[in-house]
């Protein structure tokens, strides 16, 4: 019996998404997923249309199959489908065209900060990739972030820092409750700014954050005691109001962490 075309691009298809859930970041999904809330069924076929994008089996650019196809591949009804399709397009992933068909948009159009897509690239693509593009984004926000706690904190927002970056050295042999109290270390600093565009993109970030700390505290281990320090640092310019310092404190940190990351990966 002689394979249709359709069956071979089926069988492709599979093997490439197998091979993108493989290559993906264990480091990642088990805080991430808890993070997250684990909201979305591993079986919805939003679910699993999201990954696949997000992995590269429909890559940006590309028409999906046609319906009847995609229909018969998630086993799902006409109805379900189309539903599907508009989730992800409302999470900026897929556009429709008349006589065209359903696409895949460009990376760059994808919202980021929807936490099913947050969770996709969690599950999917490689840890450092994630970790890379995360640390990018907190090294221009977080040391202005700082910068502002140091001018502009209350008592109150003091003593959350000072109360986290404790915790953190109470419970440094223990690496969940460590990663907890340095994401509360970091959030504490974010909400004495008293921006709250800030606290709520904080919000929306939690799983990706909380995972990359897991990744830099296993990178640090041999030097933790030196990172718990650095914390303390950054509390003690915020503390005495020097907010250039609080800045040039919290650059270091973060450039230090990063390295962490890349170590702990290279032993992976």
């Amino acid at each position: 019996m002689i394979r249709s075309r359709k069956g071979k691009a089926l069988v492709t298809l599979k093997r490439k998404f197998k091979l993108h859930k493989h290559t993906g970041n264990p480091m990642f999904t088990r805080s991430a997923l808890a993070a997250m809330g684990n909201s979305s069924a591993n079986s919805s076929v939003v679910n699993m249309i999201g990954q696949a994008i997000v992995g590269g089996v429909y890559e940006p650019g590309s028409l999906l199959p046609g319906e009847v196809e995609m229909r018969e591949r998630y086993s799902v009804s006409r109805t379900a489908l189309r539903e599907a399709y508009s989730k992800l397009t409302a999470k900026g992933l897929l556009t429709a065209r008349p006589k065209v068909g359903t696409s895949v948009r460009s990376r760059m159009q994808w919202n980021m900060l929807d936490p099913e897509v947050l969770s996709w690239h969690l599950q999917t693509l490689p840890a450092r990739d994630i970790a890379v593009d995360l640390y990018a984004l907190r090294r221009m926000i977080e040391p202005g972030a700082a910068e502002l706690a140091a001018k502009l904190h209350t008592s109150e927002d003091m003593q959350r820092i000072d109360d986290a970056h404790k915790d953190m050295s109470l419970n440094a042999s223990n690496e969940h409750d460590l990663v907890e109290a340095d994401f509360r270390f970091h959030m504490a600093i974010l909400s004495a700014t008293k921006n709250p565009f800030i606290n709520a993109f904080s919000a929306l970030i939690h799983a990706a954050m909380i995972s990359s700390f897991e990744i830099s505290w296993r990178g640090a281990e041999v030097i933790k005691e030196q990172r718990l320090n650095q914390h303390g640092a950054v509390a003690d310019a915020i503390r005495s109001r020097d907010s250039a310092l609080a800045k040039q404190r919290m650059q270091e940190l973060l450039d230090d962490s990063i390295n962490d990351v890349h170590e702990a990966l290279a032993k992976a």
